[in-house]
C-alpha cells in the first residue's frame, strides 16, 4: 500500500498540465470519484489495523497534494486565457441595452390619488396586511355569522379564524380611530386579499384606497362634495358623479359611487353596458356602532367613509381591459407608461 501511494505521488509530481484538456484528464485520473486516490481509499480497509492510521494520514496528504496541483493549474490557465484575451469575451455579440424601467401604472394612479386628497387636507395612513377578526370584521359592525362576511371570501391564517389577510383597508380606519381622537381626515391606500378566481376583471391580490373623515357635524353633503372634487380632478372636469343607494355593514346610509363612462361620455357603450355609467366604489356615513366600537362618541361626532379599487380606477383611466396585465410584468405593457408623470 505504501509503495502504491509513493508511485501515485511521483506521477502527480511529474504530471504536466498545459491546457484545459490535460487539466480535466488530471482530475479524472487522480481526484475524480473513480480516480486512483479514491481507489486507494477503498483499499484502506485491507491494511492491517496497526498500520491503518499512518496509511490514512499518507492518503490524506496525497489527496491534498493532488487537489493543490489541480487548483494551481486551473488558476494559471484562467490567468493565461485572460492575459491573452482568448475567449474571455466575445466582442462580436450585440450589446445589452442599458434600458431604464418606468413606474408601474398602479403606482402612478396611487400617487395621483394621494396628491388629490392631500390638497384638501387628507393625510395618508397605513396598517398591517395580516389582521385579526376585530379590526377586519367585528369592529366594523360585522356580527358573527353575518351574511356580509361571506361576501368577502377570506384567507384565514389560523384555525380559530382570528388571524387573516385583510380583505379591505377599512382595518386601517379602525386602527386610526382607536389611537387618535377627532377630527380625523385620512386616506388608506394598500394591498388587500380575497380568495377569488383570477380573471380579466378579478384577482386574489389587489389594491384599495379608502377614506375617512370624522368630526363634529359631518354630513352626507360633505361626502358628496369630496367625491365630486376627487372625480373631476382625476378623470376630468366633464366627469359626472352619481350616488346609488346600497348597503354596507359599516356605513348608514350607504351609496355606490358611479362616474359617467369615460369611453362614450355617457352615451352608452359595451364598457358601461349601455348605461352610460361605471361604478368606481362605495361610500356612506360611518355607522354609529363603528364609532362607538372605536371609542368615539357618536352623539358628538359623525363621519363619512369611502373606498374604491385602484385597479378599477387605473383600468378606467387608461382604458386597460385585462386586470391580469398589472401582475404579469410584461415590459411591453409597462413601457406604455413611460411618458406618464
Amino acid at each position: 500500500m505504501v509503495d502504491k501511494i509513493q508511485r501515485v505521488e511521483q506521477e502527480i509530481a511529474a504530471a504536466h498540465i498545459g491546457n484545459a484538456g490535460e487539466l480535466e484528464q488530471f482530475r479524472i485520473t487522480y481526484i475524480g470519484r473513480k480516480g486512483q486516490i479514491a481507489a486507494l481509499f477503498d483499499d484502506l480497509k485491507l491494511v492491517a489495523p496497526e498500520q491503518r492510521r499512518q496509511v490514512g494520514q499518507d492518503l490524506n496528504r496525497l489527496k491534498n497534494l493532488a487537489q493543490d496541483k489541480f487548483d494551481q493549474a486551473q488558476e494559471q490557465l484562467a490567468t493565461a486565457t485572460t492575459d491573452t484575451g482568448e475567449a474571455s469575451f466575445d466582442f462580436t455579440l450585440p450589446p445589452v441595452p442599458g434600458t431604464l424601467g418606468t413606474r408601474h401604472p398602479l403606482s402612478l394612479v396611487r400617487s395621483e390619488i394621494v396628491r388629490i386628497f392631500e390638497r384638501i387636507g387628507f393625510n395618508v395612513s397605513e396598517g398591517p396586511e395580516m389582521e385579526d377578526d376585530w379590526h377586519n370584521f367585528s369592529a366594523l359592525n360585522f356580527p358573527e355569522n353575518h351574511p356580509a362576511r361571506e361576501m368577502q371570501d377570506t384567507f384565514f391564517l389560523s384555525q380559530d379564524r382570528d388571524k387573516l389577510l385583510r380583505t379591505h383597508t377599512s382595518t386601517v380606519q379602525v386602527r386610526l380611530m382607536e389611537i387618535q381622537k377627532p377630527p380625523l381626515r385620512s386616506i388608506m391606500p394598500g394591498r388587500v386579499y380575497r380568495n377569488e378566481a383570477i380573471s380579466a376583471r378579478a384577482h386574489m391580490v389587489f389594491h384599495q384606497v379608502e377614506g375617512l373623515y370624522v368630526d363634529k357635524n359631518v354630513s352626507f353633503a360633505d361626502l358628496k362634495q369630496t367625491l365630486y372634487y376627487f372625480a373631476k380632478e382625476l378623470f376630468g372636469q366633464d366627469t359626472k358623479v352619481r350616488f346609488r343607494p346600497s348597503f354596507f355593514p359599516f356605513t348608514e346610509p350607504s351609496a355606490e359611487i358611479d362616474i359617467s363612462c369615460l369611453i362614450c361620455k355617457g352615451k352608452g357603450c359595451n364598457i358601461c353596458k349601455g348605461s352610460g355609467w361605471v361604478e368606481i366604489g362605495g361610500s356612506g356615513m360611518v355607522d354609529p356602532n363603528v364609532l362607538q366600537n372605536c371609542g368615539i362618541d357618536p352623539e358628538v361626532y359623525s363621519g363619512f367613509a369611502f373606498g374604491m379599487g385602484i385597479e378599477r380606477i387605473t383600468m378606467l383611466k387608461y382604458q386597460i381591459k385585462d386586470l391580469r396585465l398589472f401582475t404579469e410584468n410584461d415590459v411591453r405593457f409597462l413601457k406604455q407608461f413611460e411618458g406618464v408623470l
